[in-house]
């Protein structure tokens, strides 16, 4: 009973230990994924160290010692699997031999048995696809139990003479099955209770950053502006509890909050040796307050002591930075550098987003600036040419005329949205056909049929205009005999078809500037609403070419029909 009562005493030691390594950076090789070679070389010193402490924490009994040895070489086998196993049993077993009595032989043996059971239930659990298990201290338990079992038979077969071994055994067997057993048990669930803690806590880190990213980054959709940054500033200190926030581009502060804001002031230029450091190398620079403390070039009785400035970069250019502050009083916690440095790379996915946003922008206004160039020159000469013709004969017509045609570029003028709607499309290109009808007089006919209910529909403005020139331009003026253009739209499920039709059956598929027009119009569409929907052109030669315009009835069905937008 002495003995037992000692042994638990003798794993008390190993249990401080598995707490320090529980504190120090091996835990993180405790991660139940699969390990490098690297990784089980940290985690064979450790378990080497752990096995050969404990023989030599063990009691001396019979020229023999009776130890927790095996809890190293069987959670070596668990964790790493059969090679780790086997390469810690075989060091410690190695030690123990060189140590000496009657039992050293079978003890090395044993101890490297011991290492590669632990190994083969490892292998057990992973090609059940359950690597996690072997972390469960009953598993711990019960490997280490059969491992103690296999060490008494193993000195009973190899140690002489018999009679001292099985002296030996009946003496230290239950008390060292039971204190390995109960010792490995409570290592393993010491290192699963910390990693626990830990994931817990970068859990709670996530839900922090994800929280104070979501408050935060509508400010920074109206701009990376001295504005966005008050209101930032302010919601991370409150957010985090750190000493100070402050937010720069990179020549001055923008914002600044908390301890030390009497005279860290917006409008001041950077003056901070560590801002100054993060902008320039493009790289994370933190003061911890102990080996490296963080200095306030302004005012030497300044209370703040370390610092963690991040530098925000967009397309690898910085434009400023995010710092936290804490006092001199406090220290620096790890996780809240974390926390900076996650918080200042989504704002810098965020500002990427945005630059990406603006350049859409201007790419669309180029766009349509280029449409309304095509339009305007010819289409002008032609109608001003109509015009003079008509005035000789019907100058109210004229007059009528006129006032279409500053109608028409009134509103090429007006339209610097990208989207309209169905009805003030055709409104605009009733001004264009009110022209081409007086040009072509009975030559042209215009049939639009469009229902009511499809009016407020919301497209690209210069969806039509386009493709009714097109019509008209390539088409109708080569017929000798009567033209027609009808515009029509309908229903079909989610979306509705708009066609331009017309009677002259002469398109062919551009090889030139000539269809710049259509190929915009069919590029913008699938950008607004996905690459399902857009353009189509039948045409029977000589007969008839039908545009089809295929456009959602509501733009967040096209969202959630098509992944790719």
């Amino acid at each position: 009973m002495s003995l037992i009562y000692n042994l638990l005493q003798q794993m008390a030691i190993i249990l401080v230990i598995a707490y320090l390594f529980s504190k120090s950076p091996v835990i993180n090789y405790f991660s139940g994924e699969k390990l490098r070679r690297k990784d089980k070389l940290v985690l064979y010193f450790v378990f080497s160290l752990l096995a050969i402490t404990g023989t030599y924490v063990g009691l001396p009994v019979q020229d023999a010692i009776a130890n927790i040895r095996a809890i190293g070489a069987v959670l070596a086998g668990l964790i790493g699997g059969p090679v780790l196993g086997l390469a810690v049993g075989l060091t410690a077993g190695i030690h123990r031999f060189m140590l000496g009595g009657f039992t050293a032989f079978s003890c090395g043996v044993s101890t490297t048995f011991e290492g590669l059971l632990g190994g083969l239930v490892y292998l057990y659990f992973v090609r059940r696809k359950q690597p996690g298990k072997v972390f469960l201290p009953r598993v711990a338990l019960v490997t280490t139990l059969v491992a103690e079992v296999g060490q008494m038979l193993i000195i009973l077969a190899l140690s002489q003479p018999y009679h001292e071994a099985l002296t030996l055994v009946q003496v230290i067997a239950v008390p060292m099955i039971s204190a390995n057993s109960v010792g490995a048990a409570l290592f393993l669930s010491m290192i699963r209770d910390q990693r626990q803690v830990r994931d817990n806590a970068g859990a709670s880190f996530s839900a922090k950053a994800f929280s104070v990213a979501d408050l935060t980054l509508g400010c920074l959709s109206r701009g990376f502006n001295a504005e966005a940054a008050k209101e930032m500033v302010d919601i991370i200190r409150r957010e985090t509890g750190v000493g100070a926030v402050a937010i720069t581009d990179h020549e001055k502060i923008l914002a600044f909050s908390g301890i030390g804001a009497d005279h860290h002031l917006p409008g001041n230029l950077i003056a901070t040796t560590e801002t100054k450091q993060a902008i320039r190398d493009k790289t994370v620079v933190f003061a911890d307050g102990f080996s490296n403390k963080f200095q306030c070039p302004q005012v030497s009785s300044c209370l703040l002591g370390s610092a963690l400035v991040v530098p925000l970069q967009v397309d690898q250019q910085v434009i400023g930075t995010i710092s936290l502050y804490e006092p001199k009083t406090k220290h620096f916690l790890n996780i809240t550098r974390s926390f900076g440095e996650g918080l200042a790379t989504l704002y810098s996915h965020q500002l990427l987003r945005a630059r990406y946003e603006d350049q859409k922008s201007l790419l669309v206004r180029s766009e349509l600036k280029l449409i309304q160039a095509q339009v305007n020159p010819h289409f002008l000469f032609n109608a001003l040419n109509t015009i003079m013709a008509v005035s000789r004969k019907d100058v109210a017509k004229a007059r009528d005329l006129l006032l279409q045609l500053s109608n028409f570029f009134r509103t090429n003028l007006k339209r610097s949205s990208d989207m309209t709607s169905l009805e003030e499309e055709l409104a605009h290109v009733g001004s264009y056909l009110k022209i081409e009808e007086a040009r072509f007089g009975e030559r042209l006919q215009v049939v639009i049929d469009v229902p009511v209910e499809l009016l407020d529909l919301q497209l690209p403005v210069f969806t039509l205009q386009p493709l009714i020139e097109n019509a008209i331009k390539h088409g109708i003026a080569d017929l000798l005999d009567n033209g027609q253009v009808q515009i029509k739209a309908r229903r079909a499920g989610a979306s509705a078809i708009i066609e331009i039709i017309d009677n002259a059956g002469s398109y062919q598929e551009p090889s030139d500037p000539q269809g710049l027009g259509m190929k915009l119009v069919d590029k913008r569409i699938k950008n607004s609403f996905g690459t399902n929907f857009g353009i189509e052109v039948d045409c029977i030669t000589g007969q008839t070419t039908c545009i089809r315009i295929n456009i959602p009835l509501r733009k967040e069905e096209s969202n959630d029909s098509h992944p790719d937008r």
